[in-house]
């Protein structure tokens, strides 16, 4: 089994910047993929990017130039920088990893951007 505990979510200003973490309960080299997805309110939930262990990483296109994945094997979390944010990123944020064929979700982080 994975846990994964999502954090620093919060509320930003447009044009502000986040960096959200996502720890795991195990080695993330034994998880060899992970990835944030966010789900806005009335909408489907989404992919952001996610990132292989060795270190290829995907985006969705509108978050290309903005938003960057990456994870730290030594502290086995996972981060996804957000810059520039947006109104429209207002999301509960959640990181999942994928381990021996079952995807793990976090519980999510709350993102608000807003002025």
């Amino acid at each position: 089994q994975v846990q994964l505990v999502e954090s620093g979510g919060g509320l930003a200003q447009p044009g502000g910047a986040l960096r959200l973490s996502c720890a795991a309960s195990r080695s993330i080299l034994s998880i060899p993929s992970m990835g944030w997805y966010r789900q806005a309110p009335g909408k489907e939930r989404e992919l952001v990017a996610s990132i292989t262990n060795n270190g290829r990483t995907n985006y969705a296109d509108s978050l290309k130039g903005r938003f960057s994945i990456s994870r730290d094997n030594a502290k086995n979390t996972l981060y996804l920088q957000m810059n520039n944010l947006k109104p429209e990123d207002t999301a509960v944020y959640y990181c999942n990893g994928l381990y021996q064929l079952i995807i793990y979700w976090g519980q999510g982080t709350q993102v608000t951007v807003s002025s």
